[in-house]
């Protein structure tokens, strides 16, 4: 910083108003000091401006799954928010992994991030020491942490999946397969919930051999639509509970020499950038993904603005059920398909 100011010849205090945004600096003292910035190229030193400021201007971000189109969407919608205010994101995956998410989360604090954003994974006890330990905000993204005191932006996952199931009861499917997730995390158990709750509510009985739990992965959902469709009373609709295990239960239906709609109806929660190209395409929840990214980040900053001592904050957003062709009335035509879509 010394040798921009003698090059621009400037004082040290100028050059250090303009690059940190202390106090205005002229138009010609500016122009003078970016040409020299330019000529010598001077990079600021982060580590040290870190030091002196306390703040890294740097978020920490974990999410279980990157390859997921929902945490990629969310991603990317954080990170452009973050971008807009000046601030970098550090992101972590941690494979649902409890050990892999709380080593990354002591990895981001040791790197001295301003905040975290953390969609978090396994049993929460180590997660709340971490946390309350930490001497940063932190934002909750999809998954609730019990007796964690943090703001939280999360979606209805119980009524979207009520409202998927009654779909397909009203299509007049009576045995429904679900696919879940594991139940270590609050999504899942709300899900279950939202399903046992569309059948009871239809006078349907809930029968544990149509219910199968996988770990996310597309090949959970095949071996689990195998053992479904194994059974000598085959369910005639299969639920799952994320998009990577649909594409599973899509191949598994091939596999057996089944075709859907036409022999079994399907629905997934988590629209994806390909679900209405695929044949055929598919019914799916959709979450308001860039509502979920903006607003945990929106969270964040307000906090990192200065207002800490607010309680935390619980925000529930709203999904949205797309119809598309891959369920079919129970009994009726392929024509009927079109119909039941349009309606």
């Amino acid at each position: 910083m010394l040798h921009v100011a003698e090059v621009a010849r400037v004082s040290v205090a100028t050059v250090s108003a303009l690059i940190n945004g202390t106090a205005t600096v002229s138009p010609e003292l500016s122009q003078r000091i970016e040409q020299a910035i330019r000529d010598i190229g001077y990079n600021r030193n982060a580590i040290a401006r870190s030091l002196k400021m306390g703040t890294t201007r740097t978020i920490g971000l974990t999410v279980p799954h990157i390859t997921n189109p929902f945490f990629t969407d969310v991603v990317s919608v954080i990170q452009q928010a973050f971008d807009r205010a000046g601030y970098a994101v550090m992101l972590c995956c941690t494979d649902e992994d409890l050990n892999t998410q709380d080593d990354q989360i002591r990895l981001l604090l040791d790197r001295m991030v301003d905040g975290l954003i953390v969609a978090r994974v396994g049993d929460g006890a180590i997660l709340k020491r971490i946390v309350d330990d930490a001497n940063v905000p932190v934002v909750m993204l999809d998954r609730v942490c019990e007796g964690v005191d943090t703001d939280t932006v999360v979606l209805d996952n119980q009524r979207a999946v009520f409202d998927a199931i009654t779909y397909l009861i009203d299509l007049g499917h009576k045995r429904i397969g679900y696919i879940s997730g594991s139940f270590d995390i609050s999504p899942m158990h709300d899900r279950m919930t939202g399903y046992r709750e569309a059948l009871q509510t239809a006078g349907l009985p809930v029968e544990n051999e149509l219910i199968r739990f996988g770990n996310f992965h597309e090949v959970d959902g095949y071996n689990a639509t195998m053992q479904l469709l194994s059974l000598h009373d085959r369910p005639s609709a299969i639920f799952s509970a994320n998009n990577p295990m649909v594409i599973g239960t899509m191949k598994a239906i091939r596999d057996i020499g089944l075709f859907c709609p036409e022999d079994i109806s399907v629905a997934c929660f988590d629209d994806f950038p390909w679900s209405d190209v695929f044949q055929p395409q598919l019914t799916t929840v959709a979450q308001p993904v860039k509502a979920i990214g903006e607003q945990a980040a929106n969270l964040l900053l307000d906090r990192l603005a200065g207002n800490r001592d607010a309680p935390p904050r619980k925000l529930t957003l709203k999904g949205r059920l797309m119809i598309r062709n891959s369920c079919r009335p129970v009994g009726a035509p392929l024509a009927a398909i079109a119909q039941s879509v349009s309606a």
